[in-house]
């Protein structure tokens, strides 16, 4: 059975996509969660994975890592993973490229926490240019493709890979335009996307840098994950 080595849910955004596709397209799999240590993740996670990151798919022995090429190897075995249709199914690839590469500002500014609620400081122009990029990019798909997904009626490679903007978007309350905050909230009740969340909030470690990055952000609102060492 394929394995996949994933992180603290709570922070780990890069786990996130390859595991909600999985559970979205139900392909058995299990899990391997290694939390993050307070030094020498390197160390620890080159166990597994050649460039000491996670996700990471051990196939039976042959390793794949990195999200967007684990997607990749899945699609070799499970079409569904992308839209059937030709131009679907390329608009989804450019998509899921765009944010594999791109958005530096929400990664760097807004770090990701599923269970903590944040009121920023600030939203400065390189935030509010890569959402104003994310609105665009969402109400182009659910245009083009006639939704409720971002490429057609059924969840693709595409909306996984966003799923961790949503969450993001959630964690502190960042502006969308109407259509796109429909999109984020249909996103969010995917059965996969909340049983990542609904396991997040149930983790009673901490990683000290993580708790640091976000909680520098702005003030506190909430913090709904069961309380630390229960």
């Amino acid at each position: 059975m394929l394995k996949l080595h994933i992180t603290n849910k709570n922070y780990s955004s890069w786990s996130l996509r390859p595991w909600v596709l999985m559970r979205a397209a139900e392909i058995p799999f299990t899990e391997e969660l290694h939390p993050f240590p307070a030094s020498g993740a390197g160390e620890l996670f080159r166990q597994f994975a050649p460039n000491s990151k996670v996700p990471c798919l051990d196939d039976q022995g042959l390793v794949i890592w990195d999200s967007l090429a684990i997607t990749e190897y899945l699609a070799e075995s499970y079409p569904h993973i992308w839209p059937q249709d030709k131009t679907a199914r390329a608009w989804a690839r450019s998509a899921c490229a765009e944010m594999h590469s791109g958005f530096s500002a929400l990664r760097t500014q807004c770090g990701m926490s599923c269970g903590h609620r944040i009121a920023m400081h600030q939203v400065d122009t390189d935030l509010e240019r890569d959402l104003t990029r994310i609105d665009e990019l969402w109400c182009d798909g659910l245009k083009r493709f006639n939704g409720p997904y971002l490429a057609g009626a059924a969840f693709s490679a595409a909306d996984a890979f966003f799923a961790p903007v949503a969450l993001r978007i959630q964690t502190y309350n960042l502006p969308l335009s109407n259509a796109a905050r429909i999109y984020q909230q249909h996103l969010l009740q995917h059965k996969a996307v909340q049983a990542w969340y609904d396991a997040a909030l149930q983790e009673t470690w901490r990683e000290p840098a993580h708790e640091q990055e976000v909680l520098s952000t702005g003030k506190l609102l909430a913090d709904l994950r069961i309380p630390f060492g229960s």
